[in-house]
This record gives C-alpha cells, sequence and structure tokens, in this order.
C-alpha cells in the first residue's frame, strides 16, 4: 500500500497557510528516499505561499494519491522511464487535472528529458540544485511556463538534434534565423514558451486564431522546428520568453 503522509488539516491547520485572500500552492512530494524527501517537506512548508499537500513514499498508489489530493505541482523524484511515473503522467493527462508535474532528476544524465516533456513535464531539475532556484520553478510552473536550467535545455535540444537529423543543419543556424523574426512572432514564440494556446495568445494579442497559426507556420519555417516543443524549447535557450 502506498505510504501517504498527509497534514490533518491542509486547508486551515498548516504552518504555511497564506494571507488572506491568497491561494497556496499545493505541492505533492513523490520520492523514495526519506532524507530527500523531508528536506522538501521543511523546505516548501517554509514558505508562506506554498503548502506542502502531502508527500508518497511508495509507487503503489501514488496516482490514486494525486487524484484525491489534485496538488497544484507534483515534485516527482523518481525516474521518468519508470512505470510509476509514466502512471502519474498519464493519471494527470487521461484525467485533465489541474496538476503540474515537476522532475527532479539525477546528475548521472541519464534521464531521457525529451521524453519526460512529450509526456507532460513542466519543468525540469537537478536534484542538487539550489533553494532558490527550486522555489522560483515551483511558483513559475504554477503561473503556467515550463522551466528547464541550462544543462536540462542543452540537454534536450541535443536529443532533438539526433532524434530529427533532417533539422541538423537548420538548429545550427538557429541563432541568426531568430533575429529574423518579426516583433509580432517574437511575441507568439514568448506565449508559446509558457504554455498559452492558439485560442488564448489570439485573445491576448487581439488577432484572430487563423492569424496566430499563419504565424507559427512563418516562425516554424524560419527557426527550422518542426513542432511547438521544440519552438518552446528555442525560446527558452535564448530567452525569448523573458519578456513576453
Amino acid at each position: 500500500m502506498a505510504k501517504a503522509e498527509l497534514p490533518e488539516d491542509v486547508n486551515t491547520s498548516s504552518p504555511n497557510s497564506p494571507e488572506s485572500g491568497s491561494a497556496a500552492i499545493r505541492v505533492l512530494i513523490a520520492d523514495d528516499k526519506t532524507l530527500f524527501r523531508d528536506g522538501l517537506s521543511n523546505l516548501v512548508a517554509a514558505q508562506k505561499d506554498l503548502l506542502v499537500a502531502g508527500t508518497i513514499e511508495l509507487a503503489t498508489g501514488a496516482t490514486e494519491q494525486i487524484r484525491q489530493l489534485r496538488p497544484d505541482i507534483v515534485l516527482l523524484g523518481w525516474p521518468v522511464t519508470t512505470p510509476a511515473s509514466q502512471r502519474i503522467f498519464a493519471a494527470v493527462l487521461e484525467g485533465k487535472l489541474p496538476t503540474r508535474i515537476i522532475l527532479m532528476v539525477p546528475d548521472d544524465g541519464k534521464e531521457d528529458l525529451l521524453d519526460a516533456i512529450r509526456m507532460g513535464c513542466s519543468g525540469i531539475l537537478p536534484k542538487r540544485t539550489s533553494t532558490e532556484l527550486l522555489l522560483k520553478s515551483i511558483r513559475k510552473v504554477h503561473a503556467g511556463e515550463i522551466w528547464l536550467d541550462r544543462i536540462s535545455t542543452a540537454d534536450v535540444i541535443r536529443r532533438l538534434a539526433k532524434k530529427g537529423s533532417a533539422n541538423v543543419a537548420a538548429r545550427q543556424g538557429l541563432r541568426e534565423q531568430g533575429a529574423a523574426l518579426s516583433t509580432r512572432e517574437r511575441e507568439i514564440v514568448g506565449l508559446i514558451a509558457q504554455g498559452f494556446k492558439n485560442k488564448d495568445m489570439a485573445e491576448r494579442l487581439f488577432i484572430s486564431e487563423q492569424t496566430v497559426k499563419n504565424h507559427l507556420h512563418n516562425i516554424f519555417d524560419k527557426l527550422g522546428v518542426s513542432d511547438r516543443l521544440e519552438l518552446a524549447l528555442y525560446a527558452i535557450h535564448h530567452k525569448l520568453h523573458d519578456g513576453a
């Protein structure tokens, strides 16, 4: 059976309940290492705008806990290749849960980060990341952004290049081609990196969805990318999302 350690009343008795008028970001921590799990719990609990929704030690029953708790963020410490992690991603996707997943990866570089993103991962961080970056990633991902550190971004882009050899030459010139984007196209690239859909971008920019699609087609051609994922990673890598 899954071992879940839940606060007696996560809505009212938690010491880090937010000030009135704002809701805390509810974080669920899943990892089989007690020291690591407890350390994350203590760190999250010390933040006024974050709340520990629970912790999960065992993979068995983890998806049921996520469905029940419906946390805003899951800090996932299990490798993305494990059945437990894949079931968690599937549960969030199939259940249309508001939960966003941040994958905490070891430093050995064996994780397939590209697969993690394709499965719906919203953030990737090394387990040895700094406290500042961990907390920032939780808040950014909760706000709808994609979070990857420099090392993770570089790794994903390398894997994209290997999996799409036909576009390798185009990707080598991405930085130069990026300068050719129009102001509107740069705005759209920035919004893509933040997870906006076509309809949302159209409303935000006061243009039609078809116009958004036309811009995306032109952007794909200019940058030599084949889909929204590659475009989002390009934006993050070249910091085109910062000013969006």
